[in-house]
């Protein structure tokens, strides 16, 4: 490093911006604000609706500043089957009508988002009713 250079960093005085400390903490407050899971388009626009201008790429870098990152949940990907499945006969054959309860049952299994993770929903239901007979949803560990 030149010695001229070194110099000019020894006397340059460090002045603290209060508008930059003011946009950090509105960062940081509209992050919290949305648990963690706003990125810096939606912090950007959060923060330009409260009367402050803000760009998302000035967003960006000062989120990477504070560390801030946005965590959103991955989307579940839902399996479809190409084919019916053999060993499982349709009995039914769409005929969805019956007179007398207790006569056709039928069942599905379903995820569902327990807040850590993804547990399957199995029911079963009497079709004359149609209403749920019975239901399993596993204990969420927590």
């Amino acid at each position: 490093m030149c010695r001229s250079s070194y110099k000019y960093w020894r006397s340059h005085r460090r002045v603290i911006d209060p508008g930059k400390i003011k946009l950090r903490a509105l960062v940081s407050e509209k992050h919290e604000l949305s648990n963690g899971s706003a990125g810096s388009r939606s912090i950007a626009a959060m923060v330009s609706q409260g009367g402050t201008d803000l760009s998302r790429y000035r967003a960006k870098r000062i989120m990477k500043d504070l560390g801030l990152v946005s965590c959103q949940l991955p989307k579940h990907a839902y399996k479809k089957a190409l084919q019916p499945h053999v060993a499982i006969p349709n009995e039914l054959n769409r005929q969805f009508n019956v007179n007398a309860p207790n006569k056709v049952w039928c069942g599905d299994v379903t995820y569902i988002w327990t807040g850590q993770r993804w547990s399957y929903l199995a029911v079963v239901m009497d079709l004359f009713a149609r209403k749920p007979i019975g239901w399993a949803l596993p204990p969420v560990a927590g």
